[in-house]
């Protein structure tokens, strides 16, 4: 695979705030990328200068293989993005804003504009409301129609900044099917979220950023791996203690971590003795808890920068 996004050492000052403190970021082709932190941390600096919205103090950014900002104008034509909620002109239909907005970024024909429009549109679920002016859409309409607009040049790679803010639970389900689709047919996608369960169902890969600094990044699958102990449930925590001495780790009421990754080798055991047990699984930290270990703090709790 290659490098969609690569920084090295980005940092961006402002006076003595530091918003982003030498993040090395690697996303690579096929990646759906869930970029966390607590508002306030640094994502949406962080997605302003990939773009080259915001000049980096120091480091360097590669996008799709060439340096950015430099390779602006080449670069970005290949890429959607959806940052800080969609800006649109309110008295305009969403079909005229879109039609405005592929021609600023001459994504195409002009013969062929009312196609990519109308597709856009019907991909995130605008088609029968596309005539309505803007001004009366809500706020999750209006959040549908940036992603629209995101889509109109059909990108290599996709950019989002919180995408599902003002979506009902129906609208985020939505988006994510839609998101996995576009990965699916192969559009790699960078995803900035606070959202824990959003990113924990829609990415393969996960980056933490913590006050500015990326303290976390690697596979979900590899930081949501089996510990190597088992999970049993059972009404008699103590019993479990008592036939397993020395193996069990911990109990929590009716949960108990039991060291040994093989569930069937200790319901036999435990059966065998008599202790019944009504649940098993095979003990694995959440991302919650993945999280919290390396920022010492849920991005879903929303932080005010000092």
């Amino acid at each position: 695979m290659s490098a969609v996004i690569s920084t090295r050492g980005l940092v961006k000052q402002y006076g003595r705030l530091r918003a982003v403190d030498g993040i090395d970021l690697d996303v690579q082709a096929g990646d759906v990328y869930g970029f966390l932190g607590a508002n306030g941390s640094g994502k949406t600096t962080t997605v302003r200068m990939l773009l080259g919205l915001v000049l980096p103090t120091s480091g360097e950014i590669d996008l799709l293989g060439e340096r950015m900002p430099r390779a602006g104008r080449r670069v970005l034509p290949r890429v959607g993005a959806l940052i800080e909620g969609p800006a649109h002109y309110g008295h305009l239909s969403g079909r005229e804003n879109l039609s405005l907005l592929d021609a600023a970024g001459r994504g195409g024909s002009w013969r062929t504009r009312r196609r990519r429009v109308d597709e856009a549109l019907d991909q995130v679920g605008l088609g029968g409301v596309g005539r309505r002016p803007v001004k009366a859409y809500s706020l999750g309409m209006r959040q549908r129609l940036g992603l629209a607009g995101a889509l109109l040049r059909r990108p290599e790679l996709l950019v989002l900044d919180e995408p599902t803010n003002g979506l009902d639970p129906q609208g985020i389900s939505e988006v994510r099917e839609l998101l996995l689709e576009l990965h699916r047919t192969g559009t790699t996608v960078f995803l900035s979220s606070h959202l824990l369960a959003e990113v924990e169902q829609l990415c393969s890969r996960v980056g933490v950023l913590d006050r500015g600094r990326l303290v976390l990044q690697d596979e979900l699958a590899t930081l949501t791996a089996p510990t190597g102990s088992t999970v049993v449930y059972t009404p008699t925590p103590d019993r479990v203690r008592g036939t397993l001495d020395g193996r069990v780790a911990s109990i929590d009421g009716e949960r108990v971590i039991v060291r040994g990754s093989d569930p069937a080798e200790v319901n036999a055991l435990l059966v065998g003795a008599g202790i019944p047990v009504t649940g098993l699984a095979l003990d694995r930290p959440t991302l919650e808890e993945v999280v919290l270990a390396a920022a010492g703090t849920s991005p879903d709790r929303v932080e005010a920068r000092p």
